[in-house]
């Protein structure tokens, strides 16, 4: 037990949460950003048995964030070399490799054998995929997101709570949202994420503290802000039987969010253009800057406000970075608004590129 006297030494932990994580069996779908932080430190702490679902090789471009894996790995299965170094780390964890991509064909006999998922992927088909045999299995899961320099964590399916499907009922279509290849990533983003991720899963073993169910968690790493929102269990969401044939295609919904960049939206308003445009940042955020024309509403509220808008009329979404608009868009086309717009870049881009003097935070 010396390899884990600093935590057997906190109070409300002990030998008897260490006993827990030892007899815990854990999934983690894929090693890649997130993946490697959550691999990193359940190891070091002593869950008994991990899994590792990927099927990727080492490339040059995952150094920066993907620090378990060094320049002589490029080329090598990710999974050889992640359980190479785990095992350094702790000869005392069992690990089962997976080497393959999560399919309807598999996703139930992988997960079944494991008492927590952690879904480390990068695509929405897969999160659906994760999501649906994560409910028909009754088994929770630790949802992990990034997106520039934000990044979401919640924790569903557990106990009840609401599932991945309650807070985004639909994907987005294809080519709405790019990822890390496209748009970057700062090398710290996923690593701070994904300990979250991890530490959410120990939470969830161990049963201490509040796990981030019913709960979204997003944080913004360039400005130090973090939020926490509400995600209701949606009915129907937790009956899921059978899995899809397709989680690429079938997954997606027939409405789609546009895109709308900042010198877009200030055409729209210096012309008079009938436009709902709507803030669903948080009021001190609001108090710090906002455009005049906007109405506030956090996001939290927006599902309750809906009646105070106009399905018809066209609306704008802006929030600062444009990851919780994005959200709301969403949640927007899916109540059935005709014409909705996301604001790339949100009220930061709009004091960087079109109002100067407005303070940004």
């Amino acid at each position: 037990m010396q390899r884990y006297d600093r935590q057997l030494r906190l109070e409300g932990f002990g030998a008897e949460k260490q006993q827990l994580l030892g007899k815990a069996s854990v999934l983690v779908v894929g090693a890649g950003g997130l993946g490697v932080p959550v691999l990193q430190y359940l190891t070091a702490m002593g869950i008994g048995k991990l899994g590792i679902v990927e099927q990727d090789n080492v490339s040059i471009t995952n150094l920066q964030r993907q620090v378990i894996y060094t320049t002589q790995d490029e080329g090598k299965p990710k999974l050889d070399a992640a359980v190479k170094r785990l095992q350094q780390l702790n000869p005392e964890v069992s690990f089962v490799q997976h080497p393959s991509f999560l399919t309807p064909e598999n996703a139930l006999a992988i997960i079944a054998p494991y008492d927590v998922v952690v879904d480390c992927t990068d695509n929405f088909g897969t999160r659906y995929l994760v999501n649906d045999a994560c409910v028909i299995l009754k088994k929770p899961f630790i949802y992990g997101a990034i997106y520039k320099y934000e990044g979401q964590v919640s924790v569903f399916n557990y106990k009840g709570s609401a599932t991945y499907r309650c807070l985004f009922p639909e994907a987005p279509q294809a080519g709405e949202m790019l990822n890390c290849s496209d748009i970057g990533v700062l090398g710290v983003l996923p690593g701070i994420i994904g300990c979250y991720q991890a530490n959410e899963a120990v939470k969830v073993i161990c049963g201490i503290g509040e796990p981030l169910a019913n709960q979204l968690l997003t944080i913004d790493t360039l400005y130090n802000t973090h939020h926490i929102f509400e995600v209701k269990p949606v009915p129907g969401n937790h009956n899921i039987s059978v899995l899809l044939d397709d989680y690429e295609q079938g997954v997606c919904a027939t409405g789609t969010v546009q895109s709308m960049q900042v010198q877009e939206l200030q055409q729209w308003l210096d012309a008079g253009t009938p436009l709902q445009l709507l803030d669903v940042r948080e009021p001190d955020e609001w108090e710090i800057c906002h455009i005049p024309q906007a109405q506030l509403i956090p996001m939290r509220r927006v599902l309750n406000a809906l009646p105070q808008l106009q399905p018809q009329v066209p609306v704008a979404v802006i929030c600062h970075h444009g990851m919780r608009s994005l959200m709301v868009a969403k949640q927007l086309v899916e109540a059935g608004f005709q014409t909705v717009y996301n604001v790339e870049g949100g009220i930061h881009a709009w004091a960087q590129e079109i109002d100067e003097e407005m303070g940004v935070y």
